[in-house]
């Protein structure tokens, strides 16, 4: 399947979810989230699959919401921002459901939801090249994609709070240290090193690496859904405000000078 905002395709047991909208640097808008939640179910009922491979076309893994989308909804912005939030969560939900192992494959940035999308893999794969950063309160916002519920978990609470409150961009090595990324390698080494970790997964006997994320990850999902449901109330709240709306409009403004 391939179409404007996401390549998705299953071959030897290994499905691969493609952002493919570079020229807007893979932001998410309604039809991004149509697609990406498409391909998210579609693996969550392949049980045969090894690996699910994330990755993104162009200098840029995901920009995260697109905001000129969120501004032609102005009128009517918190309840397009909830819709929006509500389908990317059902498509983080049935990633979580799936049980082969969501690689994260990240060359370019990794901001706002391309960031929560990084933190709820199972493993990253980065450039040297790569950034990452939450990015959500500079435009007046809280996250959204499950971010509150993974980066504590993969940092600790204080620490989270830190990068999602004050949004440093992190290099690919500090996000290794803080644990958000796995490996990271040369540029051009990036897609071979994730298909030779993709190999050494498949490699493994059937039924143990599914097992190994389902116990990893047991007792999280009740949690996990909690969370979800309270970030849809947060951001659609948020994107409504007369502050938040004249943050986005300045955000754009100076991106396109």
């Amino acid at each position: 399947m391939s179409s404007e905002r996401i390549a998705f395709s299953i071959e030897q047991s290994v499905a691969r979810i493609v952002l493919a909208n570079p020229a807007n640097r893979n932001a998410i808008d309604r039809s991004f989230i149509l697609e990406f939640a498409a391909a998210a179910m579609e693996c969550a009922a392949a049980a045969e699959l090894t690996a699910i491979v994330l990755s993104a076309r162009g200098d840029w893994f995901c920009a995260g919401g697109d905001l000129r989308a969120f501004l032609a909804h102005r009128d009517t912005i918190g309840d397009y921002v909830r819709s929006l939030a509500e389908m990317f969560h059902a498509a983080v939900l049935a990633l979580r459901r799936a049980t082969a192992p969501v690689i994260a494959v990240v060359g370019g940035t990794a901001a706002g939801a391309g960031f929560s999308l990084a933190c709820g893999a199972d493993l990253v794969v980065a450039s040297t090249a790569a950034r990452f950063v939450s990015a959500y309160t500079s435009s007046g916002l809280t996250p959204d994609g499950g971010g509150t519920f993974f980066l504590p978990h993969i940092v600790g609470r204080r620490t989270a709070f830190d990068l999602m409150a004050t949004n440093p961009v992190l290099s690919a090595e500090e996000a290794k240290a803080l644990g958000i990324v796995s490996r990271v390698v040369a540029p051009e080494a990036l897609e071979a090193a994730a298909e030779a970790l993709v190999a050494q997964l498949a490699a493994q006997p059937p039924g143990a690496v599914a097992g190994l994320k389902a116990l990893l990850r047991r007792g999280e999902d009740a949690e996990l859904s909690a969370q979800l449901r309270a970030e849809v109330d947060s951001i659609a709240r948020l994107a409504a405000s007369p502050t938040t709306l004249a943050r986005l409009e300045q955000f754009l403004t100076r991106k396109a000078r």
